[in-house]
């Protein structure tokens, strides 16, 4: 029997993604588990594997094609067996270019039938009190996605238009990595839409030095790799989060939903950008296990083959600038979670200590908090256990 093969959902609250390759061809035998497919998402370009065993027939959508989510791009088939008549694909182009350019339209342009609306782009117009009649949309036959009302709430401001129009004519150039074009829009949408605030705390490290010289060997000998200080602070920060669900949760369709799952997200660099990579259930994970888990998200992302489950799933982000000799930073809350933790460098620094000057290697941390899921006082009462179980490790 034919399976489809559909464009998948990657990532939360995902309408559409784009074709990037087939690595398959036309009536090739594939086996289930092969990678099938390239999709980029908003966050990387992820390889998606081939549910069933079957030859590729009746391919529909071409590389570069951005398809709604569930659309039939494909199909597996047995020998012998035809395809079902094929649906032509829609495709749309998406994004911060696409949606600055197409927010507010003339009334000459909005003559006809009235345009469709998906279901997420109507809820936010809600939400944020956009009238859908002065919108065009950038998606199929003009309908109305969320990305056009996110850039309509924003005002389709200066700053937003002409980032817009600099990706798009880097992009049209060859000169922008597609991930790193994404990575500007999503951060653009984050600034411009999440109401950020941020907790800032220098912490003592000299324990959290001692704890990692403690691990190195048992570590390395049992798990093949060197626990570095993200993997120590990844464990404290999520066995932390367990006490502060406002923390661990996110802002999803004008509703605060709190995550039971502790999934930290590790920034990691790749060539011109940065993608976000998750350690699964952090809080019950040894140091061994996230130091593992750590190595090969970041060697799958530097070699550009992360998987769907790779990027999925994460509750609590982590972008650590330590090792390039940053003292301290300010990073930008990942939609829809609701903070996002920025560590800057453990340096011998001058405090005062029971009243005396002192050297002690200290770190700067600064919490990015999104206002309408936790509050002032719950960010501090997590820097403050965070700051206690990082001078006091128990790992």
């Amino acid at each position: 029997m034919a399976v489809s093969v559909v464009m998948p959902a990657l990532e939360m609250a995902q309408e559409t993604g784009k074709l990037i390759a087939w690595l398959k061809h036309e009536g090739e035998q594939v086996r289930k588990g092969e990678m099938l497919l390239e999709v980029e998402t908003d966050k990387a370009v992820l390889e998606v594997e081939a549910a069933v065993d079957g030859i590729l027939a009746g391919i529909t959508a071409k590389p570069g094609d951005v398809v709604h989510v569930g659309h039939t791009i494909a199909w597996l088939v047995q020998p012998g067996e035809a395809p079902p008549a094929a649906t032509p694909v829609a495709t749309s182009v998406r994004g911060a270019a696409a949606a600055a350019s197409a927010a507010i339209a003339p009334a000459a342009a909005r003559a006809g039938s009235a345009p469709r609306v998906s279901p997420k782009a109507r809820r936010l117009a809600q939400e944020k009190g956009i009238d859908l009649s002065r919108l065009t949309g950038s998606g199929p036959g003009g309908e109305i996605l969320a990305d056009d009302i996110l850039a309509a709430a924003a005002g389709a401001s200066d700053t937003v238009q002409k980032l817009a129009q600099h990706l798009e004519s880097r992009r049209e150039g060859g000169l922008a990595p597609s991930i790193g074009r994404l990575m500007a829009e999503r951060t653009t949408q984050s600034w411009t839409t999440v109401p950020h605030f941020f907790v800032t705390r220098e912490i003592d490290a000299g324990a959290l030095n001692e704890a990692r010289e403690r691990m190195l060997e048992a570590v390395e000998r049992s798990h093949s790799v060197k626990a570095t200080h993200t993997d120590l602070l990844v464990a404290l920060v999520a066995r932390t989060l367990t006490a502060h669900l406002r923390l661990n949760a996110s802002w999803e369709r004008g509703e605060i939903a709190v995550h039971q799952d502790v999934n930290i997200a590790l920034a990691i660099g790749v060539d011109n950008a940065v993608v976000t990579a998750v350690i699964p259930h952090a809080d019950r994970s040894t140091v061994g296990d996230i130091a593992l888990r750590r190595r090969e998200l970041t060697e799958r992302a530097q070699a550009g083959r992360l998987q769907p489950a790779d990027i999925t799933g994460a509750t609590f982000t982590i972008s650590n600038l330590g090792m390039f000799e940053v003292d301290a930073f300010t990073a930008i809350i990942v939609p829809p979670q609701a903070a996002i933790l920025a560590v800057g460098a453990i340096a011998d620094r001058v405090i005062a200590l029971n009243g005396q000057p002192a050297v002690r290697p200290t770190m700067t941390m600064t919490l990015s908090c999104d206002h309408r899921v936790a509050s002032g006082v719950q960010a501090a009462e997590f820097m403050r256990d965070l700051g206690n179980a990082i001078t006091s490790p128990r790992l």
